[in-house]
């Protein structure tokens, strides 16, 4: 009989162990996403080919490893191959998402909302149409920008009238300017490359 117990216990302390990060919403780690679909599809083939793609070149010979416990291990019963296809998900989800500089909190459920952006995002693929997800940010974009434009642009002009008017102007100010500069950052970051998160600015010159 085979000893499934030591690989049963590296699935659940690898589930355990990247939790408790700070929650990140992200396609890449439901069950119904992408990489857990191609997954599935590696896994039925006994063929990593599929899954490569999603990890970076230095995290292969771990995956290969994992990949080649867990064809053994499949081979135990219903419940044998569920906990290891289970680990397997989970580790290539791990992988993929280290490479991408984003802690790994563990699988979300099927049907997990998303939101409207990557909802967008994977139905302009789908259709190859993007027009509709353009409308879609750039309308979101406008309205964010116009909403702290009026609160800084009204503040601006009591701004003088006291200390806490004052303080009130600037900090709809830093809200609207750190706002638009993000924006402008992401909008102009070359394709595959994601803008280092802003530093806390001490001082504002006007």
């Amino acid at each position: 009989m085979r000893n499934y117990g030591l690989f049963f216990a590296a699935a659940a302390v690898s589930g355990v162990l990247f939790c408790g990060q700070a929650h990140l919403r992200a396609h890449c780690d439901t069950l119904d996403g992408p990489v857990v679909r191609d997954a599935r599809t590696a896994l039925d083939k006994a063929d990593i080919g599929p899954v490569l793609k999603w990890v970076k070149k230095e995290d292969e010979a771990e995956l290969k490893s994992v990949f080649q416990s867990v064809l053994k291990v499949r081979g135990g019963g219903p419940e044998a191959r569920a906990l290891a296809d289970r680990y397997f998900f989970e580790t290539l989800v791990r992988l993929h998402r280290a490479g991408e500089g984003a802690p790994y909190t563990g699988l979300k459920p099927a049907g997990t909302d998303l939101g409207p952006a990557v909802t967008g995002a994977d139905r302009a693929l789908a259709t190859g149409k993007a027009e509709p997800l353009v409308k879609l940010v750039t309308d979101a974009v406008r309205a964010g920008i116009l909403e702290r434009f009026k609160d800084a642009y009204g503040r601006s002009r009591n701004a003088e009238a006291s200390v806490e008017a004052g303080r009130l102007y600037v900090e709809a100010y830093v809200s609207f300017v750190h706002y638009v500069e993000g924006l402008f950052n992401v909008a102009t970051a070359a394709p595959g490359h994601t803008p280092e998160p802003e530093k806390p600015v001490e001082s504002h010159k006007h």
